[in-house]
């Protein structure tokens, strides 16, 4: 089993630490704060359930960024006080991870990290297979429970991707999306689908719970306890010369990250929509 470090212990830091500990996803977690005793107050909280949740996870709390080295995936939280990391101070953090631990696959879990992810790769050149934002997971997971409710099924019977990027780029693939293994148009027409494209849209930014359970996915299916696709943040590949952004995408994960992107069908529409969304 894997090790993971989680840098921020704010409240999805925390809330992550939890997810994480209580489906035991890792064998040590380690949260990371430099604000004085936090993370090593959080991470003694949560140990303090282990007889009640059942899980065996080893937690410990630290100060100190270098202790991310020996993880094999570290994610990237809110900090206790000063919340999100802005660009330019991700940025510096992402540069010292990958210094420390330059095998790590490197998760984004908060909900404003794409323009980091899709600089992280461009600027610093870390590989896009290991640097890649977990929050469209929860999004995608919101939108599938939005439709669920339209047609009175469950969430479990809905499938469909979330592409682009989010909130006002956001493409869903409504011709190609089922309920329980039949079209969505059988049960949703036309207007009742430009209706729920809006109520889409208003469910970014996911919360702190939501945005953790979705990290906590992303890290159980690279750690290869599911195989389930996840979507995902994930920066553009420049190779064919072609300048676009990063953007919310289905993707098979790996042990070493993002194994492949999987595009799923779209029509005309949507394709010209998921373009213009990219496309610098």
């Amino acid at each position: 089993m894997h090790d993971v470090a989680i840098i921020g212990a704010g409240e999805l830091g925390g809330e992550l630490a939890h997810a994480l500990a209580r489906r035991d996803a890792a064998r040590a977690i380690r949260l990371i704060d430099e604000a004085g005793r936090v993370a090593e107050g959080k991470a003694l909280d949560i140990l303090e359930g282990a007889p009640i949740e059942g899980f065996t996870a080893e937690l410990s709390g630290s100060t100190d960024v270098t202790t991310a080295a020996w993880a094999a995936i570290i994610a990237i939280a809110d900090r206790a006080r000063a919340g999100a990391w802005g660009i330019e101070e991700g940025l510096l953090l992402l540069e010292r991870l990958t210094r420390l631990s330059p095998r790590a696959i490197l998760v984004c879990a908060g909900d404003s990290d794409r323009e980091l992810i899709e600089r992280g790769v461009r600027e610093l050149h870390i590989p896009r297979t290991r640097l890649l934002g977990s929050a469209p997971e929860a999004f995608a997971a919101a939108a599938r429970a939005l439709v669920a409710l339209e047609v009175r099924a469950s969430p479990r019977d809905v499938s469909l991707s979330v592409l682009g990027v989010p909130p006002a780029r956001i493409v869903v693939s409504w011709e190609h999306a089922t309920v329980a293994g039949m079209t969505l148009a059988r049960f949703v027409d036309e207007p009742a689908r430009r209706r729920l494209a809006a109520r889409v849209a208003a469910l970014w930014p996911p919360g702190p719970y939501a945005l953790a359970t979705a990290a906590t996915k992303v890290v159980e299916t690279l750690v290869g306890r599911s195989r389930r696709l996840a979507c995902c943040f994930v920066a553009p590949d420049d190779s064919a010369g072609v300048r676009m952004r990063a953007a919310a995408l289905t993707v098979r994960l790996g042990e070493n990250g993002i194994a492949e992107v999987v595009l799923p069908a779209l029509s005309p529409v949507e394709q010209i929509a998921f373009d213009n969304a990219v496309l610098l």
